[in-house]
This record gives structure tokens, C-alpha cells and sequence, in this order.
């Protein structure tokens, strides 16, 4: 047996150390990523009061809309639950709506039911089909569009006067013949003034861009954001938001068709998808991480190619390795691949002793040709104890081992 000296393969699995080196360098990629996350978020958590916000002097915020209109002495109150929007309506304010989307159905519908007997403005940034349904009823919303510089094309005073304006977003249709449909985006009017029965009105605007700091000294935005939000003494800010107790209260009178959802969220609604809140930018970013971890792994990939081979690192007896075989034989119960293997090597053996290129050493006919003329064993013997079929049980298998070694030494001493 040469088990000492053959060489096996050596386990490829990588070291503690070996997938430290390896990691640390992502890991200190991440590391700097989330401190820097971190001192970001620090750094400007003290001004950043949130995308329309008018105490925010940030890009998306409403601080500068909100100045401007005190400057003028409009009194301007910022309100986050649904209790303090609807206390302070009246005909003499004006009441925005910086999220409608966010409201729940119970919400809404408490909310035009205030709006509409107040007699006073309110002003819905970007409502959706839903929002649109339940707080401008005959007004219907239509898919996103791009926000750019458009012209009035109507003849609402506030429009006319402030001329171009960065318009778009979501676009709407009415069948109500009072309303008034300014700044179309594809032939669908991006903003649109809903007149009602008390003398106020309701205005829709399909954007919001035209509040933020950085936009409104653009195009004719502050002068249709002011003339909007200016035509009352009072403006009220409401900005909804999740910890509003109202959020959770289920108000709908059980004669309703439809049955309340209490809590749930029409965002699904008013949203076609999720990847609509997602700016293209991110899209794009993502897209170009995904190609560079792509090729990254097949740069840094494993190739696969033929086991390394080393000498083993310690001696092992013939004996142990003949052992350890056999028990795995037996515990397979695997009898004729044992005769097969014993067969094999005695073929192997005695072919050179019978003058049997090792070539011919598994052919019947050329090898027990050679052993019989050297041999006094009948033929149909030695045909079975070298190509015969397996062993019923373990005692024919430890016969049949006796018998190939007697047969061996007979061909030897011959």
C-alpha cells in the first residue's frame, strides 16, 4: 500500500486572519459611511425642520414664502395635528395642506367637511387620486409630470399676474364648470381653483416647487405663491403628522358604504408606485453600484481550476489505511466493491509473475491463459476467484480474500 506517500488535497478554507484582511477594508468603507451619516445629520438637525416647512431655510424648505408673506402682514401659524388646522379655519384664513396624501380616510373627510363650511381658502399641495377624491370632490387626479416653466393660459387674476411659474406634477381634470384650470402640463392643468358653496374655494396645486427657497425667485413663483397664500389675514401651515392622536381615531358614521380604515394610509392610493417617491438620481446611483459590484465580483471571483496537492503531514501505517477502508466497506455493506478492489490488486500482482504486459492484466482471455499453464488449479476455479460475480455474505467475501492469496503465492513459487 503507498497510502504514506500519496498526496491528498488540502482544505482551501480561508483563516481567521485571511477573512479579517479581507474584510476590514469594506468594513472600514462602512464605518466611514455611518459616522459621516451621523455628524451629517447633527450637523444640520438644528435648521432642517423638513421639506415644506416654513421654519426651514433649507433648499426644500418654506421659510423664505413665509417671510415674505409677514413682511405683508400675513399672519402665518403652523399647525401639526388635524384639531389645531380645523380650530383655526375661518373665513378670513387661509388654510395649506403640505401633506394630504399623509391623511388617513377619517382625516380627510373631516377636513373638507371644515374646509367647506368655513367659507375661507384651502390650498392642497399635490393630493392624489384619493386625497383628491375626499377633499376636492369633481376634481380627478391624473399620472405625475414633469415640473418646468409653464405659462397661466387661464384667466385667474393671481395666474395672469404672475405670469410663467415652475408648474407640473400631478395633473387633474374637473367636469364642475366654476372651476378655474391654470398652467396645463400635457394638456391637464397643474393647478386648478375649486370654488364652494360657502364663498370660499379650494386650490389644488399640483406641485410644490414653487414654495421652496431655492425656486422661489424663480420664474414668476413668489408672486403666484404670494398672491395664493395671501389673499386672508391668516395663513395656517399645516403640516400632518404621524403623532396626531386623530391618526388613530375612527370617526366615520356606521351609515357609510364604504367601510372606515382606521390608521390605514392611502399613500398606495395616491402613489402609483414606490419607486415614484424615489428621485431619478438615486435610481441611477443605485444602478451604477449594482454594474460596479457586478464586475467587482467577477474581478475578485475565485477561479476554479485543479486541486493543490501537498504531501500529507504525517505517515500513515498501510495497515490503518487498509483498516479504516475495509470498516468503510462494511458499514456500506458494500461487498462487491471490497471483492472488485481484491480482485483488481490480485490481477495486478500476479500479471508480471505470468508474463502478462500490465496492459492485459484485466483481460480474461490473455490473463488466465498465462496463469493456468503455471498453476494446477482447474481453470473454471481460477476464472471465478478473478472475474467472478460478488460474494452473498461476508464469510464467502473472507474466503474469497483466502482464496486469492493462495492463488498468488502459487503463481509465485511456480
Amino acid at each position: 500500500m503507498t497510502a504514506a506517500t500519496t498526496a491528498s488535497p488540502t482544505s482551501t478554507a480561508p483563516t481567521p486572519g485571511q477573512v479579517w484582511t479581507r474584510a476590514r477594508g469594506v468594513l472600514a468603507v462602512v464605518l466611514i459611511l455611518v459616522v459621516a451619516g451621523i455628524t451629517f445629520a447633527v450637523v444640520r438637525s438644528g435648521t432642517n425642520h423638513g421639506q415644506l416647512d416654513p421654519r426651514s431655510a433649507d433648499p426644500k424648505g418654506s421659510r423664505a414664502v413665509a417671510e415674505l408673506l409677514k413682511a405683508r402682514g400675513i399672519s402665518v401659524t403652523v399647525a401639526t395635528t388635524l384639531d389645531e388646522a380645523t380650530a383655526a379655519t375661518g373665513p378670513d384664513t387661509t388654510l395649506l395642506v403640505a401633506g394630504p396624501n399623509l391623511l388617513t380616510r377619517s382625516q380627510q373627510l373631516r377636513l373638507d367637511e371644515t374646509a367647506s363650511a368655513s367659507a375661507g381658502r384651502t390650498l392642497l399641495i399635490a393630493p392624489g387620486p384619493a386625497a383628491t377624491t375626499r377633499l376636492a370632490p369633481g376634481v380627478r387626479a391624473e399620472p405625475h409630470h414633469a415640473v418646468s416653466a409653464r405659462a397661466p393660459s387661464c384667466e385667474l387674476p393671481a395666474a395672469r399676474l404672475a405670469g410663467t411659474a415652475d408648474m407640473g406634477g400631478i395633473r387633474y381634470t374637473t367636469q364642475v364648470p366654476t372651476a378655474i384650470t391654470c398652467y396645463p402640463a400635457a394638456g391637464r392643468p397643474s393647478l386648478v381653483v375649486l370654488p364652494t358653496g360657502a364663498g370660499g374655494d379650494t386650490v389644488l396645486l399640483g406641485a410644490p416647487d414653487l414654495l421652496h427657497n431655492e425656486r422661489l425667485d424663480k420664474q414668476g413663483n413668489a408672486s403666484l405663491a404670494l398672491q395664493l397664500l395671501g389673499s386672508r389675514p391668516h395663513l395656517v401651515w399645516y403640516l400632518p403628522s404621524l403623532t396626531d392622536p386623530s391618526a388613530t381615531t375612527d370617526d366615520d358614521s356606521p351609515g357609510d358604504e364604504e367601510q372606515p380604515e382606521s390608521g390605514a394610509r392611502d399613500d398606495a392610493a395616491d402613489e402609483s408606485s414606490f419607486l415614484d417617491l424615489v428621485p431619478s438620481g438615486w435610481l441611477w446611483g443605485t444602478l451604477q453600484l449594482t454594474i460596479a459590484a457586478v464586475l467587482a465580483a467577477v474581478w475578485r471571483a475565485r477561479r476554479l481550476g485543479p486541486l493543490v496537492t501537498e504531501r500529507l503531514p504525517v505517515a500513515i501505517r498501510a495497515s490503518e489505511s487498509a483498516e479504516g477502508r475495509s470498516l468503510l466497506y462494511r458499514k456500506a455493506n458494500a461487498r462487491d466493491r471490497a471483492a472488485d478492489a481484491l480482485r483488481a490488486a490480485t490481477r495486478t500482482r500476479i500479471a508480471p509473475l505470468a508474463g502478462v504486459p500490465a496492459r492485459d492484466a484485466h483481460t480474461p482471455n490473455v490473463l488466465l491463459t498465462a496463469v493456468s499453464a503455471r498453476i494446477t488449479t482447474p481453470d473454471h476455479d481460477v476464472s471465478t476467484l478473478l472475474f467472478g460475480t460478488a460474494p452473498p455474505t461476508d464469510a464467502a467475501l473472507v474466503l474469497l480474500a483466502d482464496q486469492l492469496d493462495a492463488l498468488e503465492r502459487e503463481v509465485r513459487t511456480s
